[in-house]
């Protein structure tokens, strides 16, 4: 596997579960904890906590600083949850309650699987950062065909939440722009570690089919985008299934990830400079024209992607040698 495996207890690679070649990222789960009713407890668990605790726990520290700085708590706090008009802070609250996915699926994975939390990064077991950074270059590389494929479009595929007028650089534009560059990285990587890490494992494990952990995990992204116009879900959905096989072909989150970044930079910095970002948080409209622009980049991205991870050789399933499951099964 490498260099920077994780040293570990054997697997025991006579257990059926566990077959000699190792396992694909989506299976992962067979090697822990047996049940079927893991997955199901821990996805249920995932979207009670993440609805319903996350949002809570994260309002108290601004709770504290809105005390602190004297001000209203109660109106302060109502101001920071509205996502139809946000503020710097309120974006970044919405940042913090996404990125939180990550430490609460690390814990699902331990309590619910009995499997290290690492095993949710890639099947290495971790986060590749070379290959992540090289994901990263192919995503900025997909953005030109998306260009071309753009420029031959009719004027109704632009985003009608974007103008053409560039708006004015404000202290506000400033924080927005910090929280963008500081706090998107971590929302794209909670969303990947959630939908394409953990449910897709879930999935996965649930139903031992490929196609399955790719398109559970996508319906479930695009519902969580909230009411959306049919080319809105559709342009989400697509977005989670060419993210899923990416998982499923790279044996990581690497790929997913580093498209996820690239894109909400994109959409956050275009809202900045010729939209506002409350249209770009709350898309009400939409056009089916715009679906051949994203598909285009997706499915380049896909096959830059497939390619070079096939000539660099990036692993896409488990050693077994190294695969830490629960106590008393391996």
């Amino acid at each position: 596997m490498g260099s920077g495996a994780c040293a570990a207890r054997s697997t025991d690679v006579s257990d059926p579960s566990v077959p000699d070649e190792g396992l694909p990222y989506h299976l992962i789960q067979r090697a822990g904890a047996p049940g079927w009713w893991r997955p199901v407890v821990g996805t249920i668990g995932l979207i009670v906590i993440m609805l319903g605790l996350v949002p809570l726990l994260v309002q108290v520290p601004f709770a504290v600083g809105y005390v602190a700085a004297g001000r209203s708590v109660g109106s302060s706090m109502q101001r920071l949850v509205d996502l139809t008009d946000p503020t710097p802070l309120g974006l970044a609250y919405l940042n913090l309650v996404l990125a939180a996915a990550i430490p609460v699926t690390w814990l699902l994975m331990r309590v619910v699987h009995g499997l290290r939390p690492r095993w949710l990064a890639s099947v290495f077991p971790r986060i590749r950062w070379r290959w992540f950074a090289t994901c990263l270059g192919l995503a900025v590389i997909s953005l030109f065909a998306t260009l071309v494929v753009s420029a031959a479009l009719p004027s109704s595929a632009s985003d009608p939440q974007v103008g053409t007028t560039v708006n004015h650089f404000t202290s506000t534009t400033r924080d927005f722009l910090l929280v963008v560059l500081l706090l998107t990285p971590l929302q794209a990587a909670g969303e990947e570690y959630a939908f394409r890490g953990y449910l897709t494992q879930a999935f996965g494990g649930l139903f031992r089919n490929r196609w399955a952990a790719v398109l559970g995990p996508a319906v479930l992204f695009a519902l969580a985008h909230g009411a959306q116009s049919a080319p809105v879900f559709f342009d989400r959905f697509a977005f989670g299934i060419v993210a899923g096989v990416l998982v499923v072909v790279t044996g990581g989150l690497e790929a997913g990830i580093a498209m996820h970044v690239l894109n909400n930079w994109l959409a956050f910095g275009l809202a900045l400079a010729y939209g506002d970002m409350g249209s770009s948080l709350n898309p009400t409209g939409g056009s089916w024209w715009s679906i051949p622009v994203t598909l285009t980049q997706s499915l380049v991205y896909l096959a830059l992607v497939v390619w070079v991870g096939r000539r660099r050789g990036i692993e896409t399933a488990t050693n077994p040698a190294v695969l830490v499951a629960s106590e008393g099964r391996v």
